[in-house]
């Protein structure tokens, strides 16, 4: 029994992280809920501040029983044995970028705890337009967390680009905030 626990462990471990499956898992009660955050630092933060919390985390002080899913309409929350889901707001949707100049990943739901792009710590410059009205959503200096990602909360169900720039050189990704919308963007090529 243990044996087929550990497996399903490690099975939930990998379709959580910079994958696109999806997850059939029940949400815990509201107090199963309260424990699970408690016990991972996570107590009296909402999706949102959770979110932003783990995103930023150094990559050598990331729980590694951890893994937090960011999709468009929940952040999963896994420990191997239990699964928490939470909301997201219904007007917000984060959007998690790894600009890169050599080496990517493949990435559809941005995993808080496992994703790891190439440039981390790096000064970047930001601009989110929305294509369909123009407007300039984001536009900014900013620097990558250690996990090589930098997150912004825009507008639900809008298409944009994403411009980055930095070190002299650019690059572009179109990205959608809709109900089938990628979290996590690897394929914004420097060059």
């Amino acid at each position: 029994m243990r044996r087929l626990s550990i497996a399903g462990a490690a099975l939930l471990m990998i379709l959580a992280g910079c994958s696109a499956e999806d997850s059939t898992a029940k949400p815990a009660s509201t107090g199963a809920e309260a424990r699970f955050l408690d016990a991972y630092g996570l107590g009296g933060m909402d999706v949102t501040e959770i979110i932003d919390h783990l995103d930023r985390i150094e990559a050598d002080d990331r729980p590694t029983e951890l893994t937090a899913s960011v999709r468009p309409d929940e952040l999963l929350l896994s420990d191997g044995e239990r699964q928490v889901a939470l909301d997201m707001p219904r007007d917000r949707y984060y959007l998690s970028v790894a600009p890169y100049v050599d080496r990517t990943h493949d990435c559809f739901y941005h995993s808080l705890t496992t994703c790891q792009g190439e440039l981390t710590g790096e000064e970047i410059h930001v601009r989110i337009v929305d294509d369909e009205t123009g407007e300039v959503l984001v536009d900014k200096r900013t620097t990558t967390f250690d996990n090589g990602f930098v997150g912004f909360w825009l507008p639900r169900d809008i298409d944009g680009t994403i411009t980055v720039s930095h070190d002299g050189r650019i690059g572009t990704a179109d990205f959608t905030t809709t109900d089938e919308g990628a979290t996590c963007v690897t394929t914004l090529r420097l060059t």
